[in-house]
Order: C-alpha cells, then structure tokens, then sequence
C-alpha cells in the first residue's frame, strides 16, 4: 500500500471551500514572506506555519475578519515569559504568555504588521 501523502494547505482550503479564501490566501502569503525559514503545512486540520517548531494557525472559524493563532511550539513550554513583541497597529490579543491571536481587517497594513509581528514571534520559537 503506498505511503499516505501530506494534505496540502491548498488542497485542504479548495477541499472545504472557505469563503474567506482569498483573505487566508493573502495571510499565508504575508507569513511565508516575513522569513525564508518559514514553511506552511497543515497542522490542527487548518493552515500552520513553522521554523523548528510550529508557531502560527490561521483560525478557519472565525467570523469577526481574519485570525492567527500565534505560539511558541505545539507543546506548552514551563515557566514561559511572555516574548517582547512589538505591536504598533494593536493585532495581538494576549491568551497566554506563549500565544496571542492578531486579528486582522483584510487591510494591506494588517498583513505588513502581522508580517513584521511574525519576524519577531519566531525569534522566540
């Protein structure tokens, strides 16, 4: 029997027919393009990025604009301190020192700020 292949993140969003598919898209496109070091994959049944370690999931269910999940891996670290992360544009609501969710408008800025809040997020990963 062959080996099962991975999904694609594009096979799983064209598979569940999203309606906010091109604000996911312009998201993941704005994640890949913060670092080269970063890869998406689909991790938790929606689209994931990682370096070393997982840090980032577009949540597929909200529906007050565009969500990601941010973390520091995809276990719980032990006595994390929160990361010093810039945030001019007020995205990131804090959940836990190792995660905030960033909401975005759809707006260019939005993707330019959650690029440049990625840069730092993953120095800490």
């Amino acid at each position: 029997m062959p080996a099962k292949t991975a999904e694609s993140v594009d096979d799983l969003l064209d598979r569940i027919d999203h309606p906010q598919r091109a604000a996911i898209d312009a998201v993941r496109k704005a994640i890949r393009g913060a670092d080269k070091s970063i890869v998406e994959g689909v991790k938790w049944n929606a689209p994931s990025f990682r370096t070393t370690e997982w840090f980032a999931t577009v949540n597929l269910r909200s529906k007050d604009g565009m969500q990601v999940i941010l973390h520091l891996g995809a276990k719980v670290r032990a006595k994390q301190k929160r990361p010093d992360i810039a945030d001019p544009r007020g995205l990131l609501k804090w959940l836990g020192d190792d995660r905030a969710m960033a909401t975005l408008s759809g707006s260019p800025a939005d993707r330019t700020a959650l690029a440049a809040i990625v840069r730092e997020w993953i120095k800490y990963v």
